[in-house]
Formats: structure tokens, C-alpha cells, sequence
């Protein structure tokens, strides 16, 4: 695992994101499906405005990180927070859940003091 940044700041100084090898291995197949090289595109994670409680998180695929990315490495997946976003997800941890109910990415964020009745949006 690597979470070195573009600018090589230092890990130690930075929140931790996991990731589950379920999540890692979802998105990994999804890139190589979309035909992107798992080498340097990766998981865009971030934070946005909307929904009910405030704030929803968003993903994407990206060709490369952008120049102030933190960069995590975990299970072969590279996942690219952007600084903004970093403030709200620190600590969080990337899965992929898949049952009955319901199938896709959930971000378990220790910093959500609320969520909405339908989970889609939180507050910190």
C-alpha cells in the first residue's frame, strides 16, 4: 500500500482511506473494462454538494491524478482524493457491498454526525 501524493508529502502526515479487497476488486474490473490502465488511472473518491443532509460522496474513473491528489494504493487499486474532499473522508473505508437489498460502493465515514432517511447524503 502506498498513500505518496504527486508532490511526495509524506504518509504520516495524512488520514488514512481503506479500501476492501471486495471494493478493489469490483473497481478493478470495472477499469479494465473501460479499458484504462490500472497502473496510473484509478478511483476518483470525493465529496460534493447535494442531497437532503448536505453533502453526498461521488466516484468516477480517471486517466491520472491530478497534481494535488492524495494517492492510496490498496489491493492494486489507486484511489485519487482530492484536497477538499480529504477533510470529510478521512478514515473512511471503501467497499462493495452485494445482496438482496441492494448492490455497489458504500463509504463507511467515521466523521458523519448525520444522514438522511435514504442514506444517499450525510453531514460532519
Amino acid at each position: 500500500m502506498s498513500t505518496d501524493s504527486v508532490d511526495g508529502a509524506s504518509a504520516e502526515t495524512r488520514p488514512e482511506i481503506e479500501v476492501t479487497e471486495s471494493a478493489a476488486e469490483q473497481a478493478l474490473s470495472l477499469l479494465d473494462s473501460e479499458g484504462l490502465d490500472a497502473g496510473v488511472a484509478g478511483l476518483r473518491l470525493f465529496v460534493q454538494q447535494g442531497g437532503c443532509a448536505g453533502l453526498s460522496y461521488g466516484m468516477r474513473f480517471d486517466d491520472a491524478p491530478d497534481e494535488d491528489d492524495t494517492i492510496y494504493e490498496h489491493h492494486e487499486l489507486r484511489v485519487f482524493v482530492d484536497p477538499a474532499s480529504l477533510k470529510y473522508i478521512e478514515g473512511s473505508i471503501l467497499d462493495y457491498e452485494s445482496g438482496l437489498q441492494a448492490e455497489g460502493f458504500h463509504v463507511e465515514n467515521p466523521n458523519v454526525v448525520s444522514e438522511c432517511g435514504c442514506g444517499e447524503s450525510f453531514r460532519t
